[in-house]
C-alpha cells in the first residue's frame, strides 16, 4: 500500500475552507479560474424565492378535472372568466425539467392575502361563491391550518406574489439532475421548489444546466441520500458566476428559447447544448485542455 501511495500520489489542496475537496491540478485550475472571473450570486441583481406553501394542497393544488367542475358552478359569465384568471397553472419540483417541464394538469386556487406595500387588496371569497362552495367542503381542515391569510380562504401573505408572473427560473429544491427551466409562461410554483427573478437570468439559466456549472460546483450542494442534491437559496447564493451585458444575455435568451421548443416537442438538443457550452467556455476564456477536461456533462 505504501508503494502503491509513493507512486501514485498527488499534490492537492482543500478549496474555500468550507468543504473538503480533492482536486487535481488542473482541476484546481478550472476551479479557480471560473470563480474568479465571476460575481457570488449573492451579489448579482436577482431575487430567489421559494414556491407557494398553501398548508393544506389538498384544497388549493386542484385537478384539471376539478378546476373544470369549478367553473361549471359558475352562475354566470362574469363570475366564470374571474374564477378561470383566479385558477392558475402550477408546477410542483418534480415537475421542473432541465429547459422544460412535465405539466401534471396542477392548478393553484390563488386566493392570495393581497400584497399591503402595494395596495392590492386580498382576494374577497364571497366574489367567488364556486370556488367558496368548493372550499367549505375543507372548512376545518382550513380553520385549523397555521398558513392562512386574513381569512381561513386565503393563503399566507406573500410579499413577491406578483413575481410569479414575471420571466423567472424555476428549479426543485431537492435533485439529482441540477434541472433549471426559463418560465415564460407564468407558471405558479409549490414550495418543493424555488424561482429567480431579476437582471439576465436568461444567460443565468443556461450557465446553471451547463456542463461548468456541474464541473464545477456540483459538490457546492450537500450530497443527500440516493445522490439527490439539496438546492437551497443558501449554497446557491455562495455560486460565483461571470456577469454578462445586455446584448450577451439576449443572445443566450434566444439559444434558451429555442432549446426549450426541442424539449417541448421531444426533440434531440445535445447539439444545441454543446453550443451553448462552447460559448460559456469562450467568455471564461477557456483553453482547449480545460475544455476537454471538462466536456460535455450530463446526469441522467
Amino acid at each position: 500500500m505504501s508503494d502503491f501511495v509513493r507512486q501514485k500520489a498527488t499534490n492537492s489542496t482543500f478549496i474555500n475552507g468550507e468543504s473538503w475537496v480533492v482536486l487535481s491540478d488542473i482541476e484546481q485550475r478550472i476551479k479557480a479560474k471560473i470563480e474568479a472571473a465571476g460575481t457570488p450570486l449573492k451579489d448579482w441583481d436577482i431575487n430567489i424565492y421559494r414556491g407557494i406553501l398553501t398548508g393544506y394542497n389538498e384544497a388549493f393544488i386542484i385537478s384539471g378535472e376539478k378546476k373544470q367542475e369549478i367553473l361549471a358552478n359558475c352562475k354566470t359569465v362574469e363570475e366564470r372568466i374571474k374564477t378561470d384568471e383566479l385558477i392558475r397553472p402550477i408546477l410542483r419540483g418534480k415537475d421542473i425539467k432541465r429547459y422544460g417541464y412535465n405539466f401534471a394538469d396542477k392548478w393553484l386556487i390563488n386566493t392570495h392575502n393581497g400584497i399591503k406595500e402595494k395596495g392590492v387588496k386580498p382576494i374577497d371569497i364571497k366574489d367567488y361563491p364556486a370556488i367558496k362552495k368548493y372550499l367549505d367542503a375543507f372548512y376545518p381542515e382550513l380553520e385549523k391550518r397555521s398558513d392562512q391569510g386574513d381569512t381561513l380562504y386565503n393563503l399566507r401573505n406573500c410579499a413577491y406574489t406578483d413575481d410569479f408572473s414575471k420571466q423567472k427560473i424555476m428549479y426543485p429544491n431537492m435533485t439529482k439532475y441540477l434541472p433549471f427551466y426559463l418560465d415564460d409562461k407564468s407558471f405558479m410554483q409549490n414550495d418543493k421548489s424555488f424561482m429567480i427573478t431579476g437582471k439576465h437570468i436568461a444567460f443565468l439559466t443556461a450557465f446553471l444546466n451547463s456542463s461548468v456549472f456541474k464541473y464545477c460546483f456540483i459538490d457546492n450542494f450537500p450530497e443527500l441520500q440516493g445522490g439527490t442534491r439539496e438546492l437551497r437559496k443558501i449554497f446557491l447564493d455562495k455560486i460565483s458566476v461571470l456577469k454578462v451585458s445586455d446584448k450577451i444575455n439576449r443572445e443566450f435568451e434566444k439559444l434558451v428559447h429555442i432549446l426549450q421548443d426541442l424539449v417541448a416537442k421531444r426533440k434531440s438538443t445535445k447539439d444545441l447544448e454543446i453550443e451553448i457550452d462552447e460559448k460559456i467556455f469562450d467568455l471564461y476564456s477557456l483553453t482547449k485542455e480545460e475544455r476537454k477536461t471538462i466536456g460535455f456533462i450530463e446526469i441522467q
